[in-house]
This record gives C-alpha cells, structure tokens and sequence, in this order.
C-alpha cells in the first residue's frame, strides 16, 4: 500500500470484510460514524485490522482525527511517509 489509490482499495475492501458493508458505501467522503454507523469499538476494530494489514500503528490521537473514509487513507498515507 502506497499510493492513495490503492491504499483506499485495501481499506474500503477492509471496511466491506470486517463490517459487512457493500463496496459502493465506501467512499471516500464517507463518514465513519454517521454514514457507516461504525461506533468507538469499531474505530478500535478497524485500526487493529488497519495495523495487521499495513504494519502501522495508530495511536488514540490518530483515531479521534479520523472521521471519513478518505481521513484513514490519509492518516496511512502520512504513516507510511513518517516511517520513511
């Protein structure tokens, strides 16, 4: 994972896996919370998945940022750039 494009590939399939949603729900401007109805126990959920699959870890910080879609790609996005 290393451009956006495929990085917000990996997560909406991801999204879709782990919360059985339909891939067309997952996008980037997506609210986690109000669109998706994910809850605090999902975000933690999503970024244990998120670490397994990517080797980042997010800290309570970078969950409380998040709020769309596109904010988890980002946040990979900028991991992966601190790690580099």
């Amino acid at each position: 994972m290393n451009d956006r494009e495929s990085i917000f590939s990996e997560v909406q399939k991801m999204l879709c896996a782990t919360f059985n949603l339909a891939p067309e729900e997952v996008t980037l401007d997506k609210n986690l919370f109000t669109d998706l109805d994910l809850d605090s126990l999902d975000a933690v959920d999503m970024a244990s998945e998120l670490s397994t699959k990517s080797g980042i870890k997010f800290t309570n910080d970078d969950l409380r940022q998040i709020r769309t879609v596109g904010d988890v790609v980002d946040a990979i996005l900028n991991k992966q750039s601190d790690n580099s």
